[in-house]
């Protein structure tokens, strides 16, 4: 199951929850919180839909590294500076997690 996150594995085997690939949650987060996204400034759209691009390829773990404002595309996407637009950076990075795994 390495497209899965630990979170699906362990949903799967603890109550038989259908999983979701990394990927899957990724376009669901776009798909499902469209008017979020469109409710935001441009640049911080952009480097919440990078940061779900890092977790489709990675895994929670991404989304839980420093270093994941210094991939070339969440910098493109505006980086750090553009996640401070909607509040404190880890505060949006949680909801962003959450968001993703509610979908």
């Amino acid at each position: 199951m390495e497209d899965f996150d630990l979170y699906d594995v362990l949903a799967e085997l603890g109550y038989g929850l259908a999983p979701r690939t990394r990927v899957e949650r990724a376009q669901a987060f776009a798909y499902k919180h469209a008017a979020w996204l469109a409710g935001l400034p441009p640049a911080t759209t952009a480097i919440l839909k990078a940061l779900a691009g890092q977790f489709a390829q990675t895994s929670t773990d991404s989304l839980e590294n420093l270093y994941v404002f210094q991939t070339r595309e969440v910098g493109r996407a505006g980086g750090l500076a553009a996640l401070r637009a909607l509040g404190q950076p880890a505060e949006v990075l949680w909801q962003t997690k959450a968001r993703i795994f509610a979908v």
